[in-house]
């Protein structure tokens, strides 16, 4: 029995070109310093053709390096706060003046009197679309109190080059993300991180890479390299940031091993790449594999005890029982 595919937009382009933008993280005299950088590499970006650009988790973090003195969590969230409205203001600008779509990567903030790690992704048109992460890692919850965001943070964001699912790190590594938002017609992921050694770099790349897999789509991963002193929790970090494929030797557009393209370790610059969604499609309705068509969402339903008076996979029909296991 075949899975119905999630709805594909008759209006999506035949080829997007997008970038990931490995920051490095150093020492900045204040915002204006920072905003200058950024707004440089964003130009670069649309130099190249970029579409949809994005940028690491954290990025604002850098901020705290002007502070005078080492700061505690409590006052770190307080100062990028301030920063807030300036940061969703360049976003806004860059994005409206070099015609594409910026994922802003993530600023810690005050939302609502609750910490928050939040991404707001800026389309050309200027307007912003905000996005919290979902799954808290122990160090965030214990260093930074960061609370993980609500069922409007699941939802893709719309871009003019399509529905964009956006996993802030950690969230690519909960399958039951992706799959839910590639259901709502997602075709890329947006995964920016941070990560601070090679071993929890691999982990997102590695999860990254089966989201792709898994549900036929595209991924754009950004993370950060440097070095940032005086910043706690925050000064050494570690990123090899991709695009990524699908893997299907049928579907002459993906890479084999998944990647289209990946930075050189730990160094500034920026990855771009053209993907073909012509061949995305190509690939979920006939490839070699077809992951979202072959689901068995029946069996998995009965294993979680899903359909009222289906059998467990222990037990004959006569034994089968309600609820859940």
């Amino acid at each position: 029995m075949n899975t119905p595919l999630p709805p594909w937009d008759e209006a999506l382009p035949a080829r997007v070109v997008v970038g990931a933008l490995q920051w490095a993280q150093r020492r900045v005299s204040g915002f204006e310093d920072f905003a200058g950088a950024f707004a440089e590499w964003v130009r670069v970006a649309a130099d190249y053709g970029v579409e949809l650009l994005v940028v690491p988790e954290l990025i604002t973090c850098q901020l705290l390096s002007a502070e005078p003195a080492r700061l505690g969590p409590a006052e770190a969230l307080d100062r990028l706060s301030a920063h807030t409205p300036a940061w969703k203001g360049l976003l806004s600008d860059l994005a409206k003046r070099h015609r594409l779509t910026l994922v802003g990567g993530s600023h810690l903030t005050w939302i609502e009197g609750r910490p928050r790690n939040v991404c707001w992704v800026a389309t050309p048109d200027g307007a912003l679309q905000r996005r919290d992460k979902l799954h808290i890692t122990p160090s965030e919850a214990g260093s930074w109190a960061v609370e993980g965001g609500e069922a409007r943070d699941v939802v893709p964001v719309d871009t003019p080059v399509g529905k964009v699912g956006v996993q802030i790190c950690y969230d690519s590594e909960f399958p039951e993300l992706g799959r839910a938002q590639v259901e709502a017609g997602a075709w890329l992921f947006a995964i920016p991180y941070c990560t601070d050694l090679r071993g929890g770099h691999l982990r997102v790349r590695h999860s990254a890479q089966a989201r792709a897999v898994e549900n036929q789509v595209y991924v754009v991963a950004a993370g950060n390299a440097g070095f940032c002193p005086g910043v706690a929790n925050f000064d050494q970090q570690y990123a090899e940031s991709a695009v990524l494929t699908p893997c299907d030797d049928a579907i002459a557009a993906f890479a084999a091993d998944g990647v289209a393209r990946a930075a050189t370790p730990n160094a500034e610059q920026l990855v771009v790449a053209e993907l073909d969604l012509a061949a995305l499609r190509r690939a979920r309705e006939r490839g070699s594999v077809r992951n979202l068509i072959d689901r068995r969402p029946d069996l998995y339903a009965a294993l979680r005890g899903g359909a009222r008076g289906t059998a467990s996979p222990n037990t004959n029909d006569s034994e089968a029982r309600d609820g859940q296991y």
